[in-house]
């Protein structure tokens, strides 16, 4: 019999197989080694499920559900298919639609059914813990494209039978569980006994699919009402109806119909009266609000946002200040510290709070005061003679990591701020079932900023991310729903513009780093968008921040 020699990065051995051996049977070999259940692997740094085939020489690393992106897209995609399959079997004329994500796990609806709410939840429910006791295997095959679309155009999923036909491929991947296909843009754990923990509930005028605790996998993730976030959402999908752009083949057939102007010029709009309804709303609590603060995750275009907000105080007769938390940060050597001996300069102690708050306070009060100016280079806060003052038509705006934190401006009465929370909330989805993630939006905007303007590869800002997420996790998003009013600073056009500069980007990622597989995912979900010019992006846009020639001053 024929063997192959392969390395399992996770022990750092190499192991002699015979050919053709799936992934799955050499992970039982292993998973002594994980936390939990093993459920793909990286091959050659790329990302693969366990019925991958072994025919020549190659690396291997098994990853399970702690890892917190293979792993846990892993998991969730197959948990969504699951759900596809359970509404198909109960309820073989509806149509499922998965709109959004929430913290804590993906928001749906179930149309086409004239069962009432409970019940619909109740069966399907039900049917999702049958197939988890049936372990019915997940598999994927390579077909031909002209077969694929008949598999799909069954299903009566027209979107995805839309997006697909436009590609222009001769082969695509058909997933199934039992005799129930689907297109999934993801690997799939090896069955549905793999989908032990979830929860399926309803929500609002739909239903809620719950997911693990992303920190902690063995527990579910804890139901949370986030009424704010979700009105965010609901307005977002009234803007892409609105622009009769919905999901990614209806934006690359306005590319192709040469109708993309119309929809960045109608998407800058949206945006701009977005700005002025969040003046006006400052502006009716005007006897009381002296201070804006405004907090988002990375690359969710914090700064212009500001800027733009700004112009529509200005027009309202506000006579604006920006104040940035970056200028109060504590002496470098007094800065906290990672556990790997890096300063940990997103941690909140590396501001100086108690000199902020006293500003803040002065100047709600109508007092001069002098501020500092943070040296980076020395690592010291330095007085030069800066200072600043509110008159009664003055208002203050200042945006950082922890903006939305109420211990950050503790010391200043609530009715004296306002406050706004910014984020991409991504306005088109791939298809009915499959979602485009929020943070893959704001990576791919990272990712071409910190090149134009930083001089950082693709990879260097790849192996950067899982910090920066984790300190959005830490300091953001448990304040969001603090926030007055919410933002959505996603343009329906973005990712046909982003994916010209992105591109090019990720493929000189080395193959030989773990930052691999994720420049692969990127690059083969950046295929699906037909290339947009930026030529007609305003230059007060907030795209502006990260390709340039924006007509503010950062």
């Amino acid at each position: 019999m024929q063997t192959v020699e392969v390395i399992i990065k996770n022990t750092e051995e190499t192991i002699s197989i015979p050919c053709g051996t799936k992934l799955l049977e050499i992970a039982k070999n292993y998973q002594h080694i994980a936390h939990y259940p093993i459920i793909g692997a990286f091959v050659n740094n790329e990302i693969a499920d366990l019925n991958y085939c072994i025919y020549t020489p190659l690396t291997i690393q098994f990853f399970d559900l702690s890892d917190k992106n293979a792993g846990y897209r892993t998991y969730i995609h197959s948990l969504a298919f699951m759900l596809y399959k359970a509404v198909r079997d109960i309820y073989p004329q509806a149509q499922l639609d998965i709109i959004n994500s929430l913290t804590n796990g993906y928001y749906c609806t179930i149309t086409g059914v004239d069962d009432n709410q409970i019940d619909i939840a109740a069966n399907v429910r039900k049917r999702m813990i049958e197939l988890v006791e049936e372990d019915l295997p997940f598999t994927s095959t390579l077909t031909p494209m002209s077969k694929a679309l008949e598999i799909i155009s069954a299903t009566g999923n027209k979107e995805t039978e839309n997006l697909m036909s436009s590609l222009g491929q001769l082969y695509t991947s058909i997933q199934h569980i039992g005799d129930t296909p689907h297109k999934i843009n993801c690997q799939l754990v090896p069955s549905t006994s793999y989908l032990k923990l979830w929860d399926f509930r309803i929500f609002s005028e739909g239903y809620l699919l719950q997911f693990p605790n992303f920190y902690n996998p063995s527990l579910l993730s804890l139901y949370k009402e986030t009424p704010r976030m979700f009105k965010i959402f609901k307005e977002h999908h009234d803007w892409r109806k609105l622009l009769h752009v919905s999901f990614v083949n209806d934006l690359n057939k306005a590319v192709r119909e040469g109708k993309a102007n119309h929809v960045i010029h109608v998407a800058e709009a949206l945006h701009e009266k977005k700005f002025a309804t969040i003046a006006d709303a400052i502006y009716q609590r005007k006897d009381k609000v002296r201070i804006v603060l405004i907090a988002g995750p990375s690359s969710s275009g914090k700064t212009t946002s500001c800027r733009r907000l700004g112009v529509q105080l200005s027009v309202l007769g506000y006579d604006v200040h920006q104040l940035s938390l970056d200028d109060y940060f504590i002496d470098r050597e007094k800065t906290p510290r990672q556990p790997n001996g890096d300063y940990d300069f997103e941690a909140f102690e590396a501001l100086n709070i108690d000199l902020l708050n006293e500003h803040l306070v002065r100047m709600a009060k109508g007092e001069e005061v002098q501020t500092p100016t943070y040296n980076f280079i020395q690592g010291k806060s330095e007085f030069l003679g800066k200072t600043m003052k509110l008159t009664k038509d003055s208002i203050l705006i200042m945006e950082g990591i922890h903006a939305l934190n109420p211990k950050l401006t503790e010391q200043v009465p609530d009715e004296y701020k306002f406050k706004v929370a910014i984020s991409p909330f991504t306005q088109i989805s791939i298809d009915n079932q499959n979602l485009i993630h929020t943070s893959d939006n704001r990576l791919i905007r990272r990712i071409v900023r910190d090149f134009n303007f930083r001089g950082y590869s693709a990879y260097a800002t790849l192996k950067r991310w899982d910090s920066v997420r984790d300190g959005e996790r830490n300091h953001i998003f448990p304040y969001q729903e603090n926030a007055d009013i919410f933002f959505n600073s996603a343009l329906l056009y973005e990712l046909g513009v982003l994916k010209v500069y992105a591109e090019p980007l990720l493929e000189r990622v080395p193959q030989d780093t773990p930052e691999y597989a994720e420049a692969k995912r990127l690059s083969k979900f950046l295929a699906l968008f037909e290339p947009i010019n930026e030529k007609n992006i305003p230059p007060t846009s907030i795209m502006r921040e990260f390709l340039g020639n924006s007509s503010f001053e950062y």
